[in-house]
């Protein structure tokens, strides 16, 4: 059940930059806004706004701004937003296909952002549909290897996760990526929690059912309009098929 997929390990060593940069929080506080406000306040209840406010922490998002959001999202506090999930499907050069969601109260700046970001770096949007076939639902774990000072295997792993829904577990160096239904990654995190196994994140995403290899200038070309697309406050994730082999990845890294 073992694969190695490059675009997580790449998007997971780039999460840790944007993390750095303070990108990353306002994205991070903008979901437990939304989560609140369409499943409540309270976590226990709330299993969408439990993962968004574990993940936040685990990115050093302090607990006042968690707090502040969860209280505007479920109307506790005045100032939330009206926050609206928009998907555009696009291209990067090399015919890279790309989903772009964006979390933003004003749609019309949301669209050219994304239109900007995409044409400035050699990439253009796409019709609906025109992309997203080559895209699943899936729900994505990520567990780091070392736990306590111990390394996790992946038969550890495989034992605790099988039975909650996982179908598939992926070495991504550093960590493990537990790949399920979309529907079935809170029963595999749940199953985690009660084998006392750390994890980093929980979540949705989508993940490429076939994918471009790239050369290190097709590899430069599609993160640079990753980069362009992440820039924009509104762009809350992007998902790309480009396949960055683990040559490539390191002579980006030595970039």
């Amino acid at each position: 059940m073992s694969g190695h997929s490059k675009w997580a390990t790449t998007k997971h060593k780039k999460a840790a930059i944007d993390a750095k940069r303070g990108k990353l929080f306002a994205k991070l506080i903008k979901n437990i806004e939304v989560a609140a406000r369409t499943g409540g306040g309270d976590p226990l209840g709330n299993p969408t706004l439990w993962d968004a406010i574990y993940k936040a922490k685990k990115s050093s998002v302090p607990n006042d701004n968690i707090d502040r959001a969860v209280k505007r999202g479920s109307g506790a506090e005045a100032g939330g937003a009206d926050w609206q999930t928009i998907m555009y499907e696009g291209y990067a050069p090399n015919g890279v296909a790309l989903l772009i969601e964006c979390l933003t109260d004003n749609r019309n700046r949301a669209a050219a952002e994304v239109r900007t970001a995409l044409t400035r770096n050699g990439g253009n949007l796409a019709d609906p549909g025109s992309v997203s076939y080559l895209f699943t639902r899936k729900g994505v774990v990520m567990v780091p290897k070392v736990q306590g000072g111990k390394s996790l295997t992946e038969d550890d792993l495989l034992e605790v996760v099988l039975d909650a829904g996982a179908e598939d577990v992926n070495d991504l160096d550093e960590s493990f990526e537990i790949v399920s239904e979309a529907s079935d990654f809170v029963g595999v995190r749940k199953a985690l929690q009660a084998a006392g196994i750390d994890y980093d994140s929980a979540e949705a995403s989508f993940l490429p059912s076939l994918e471009v290899p790239l050369d290190l200038d097709g590899a430069r070309k599609m993160l640079r309009v990753v980069e362009a697309l992440e820039d924009s406050d509104d762009v809350q994730n992007v998902w790309a098929n480009g396949d960055i082999s683990d040559e490539v990845l390191g002579q980006l890294e030595e970039e």
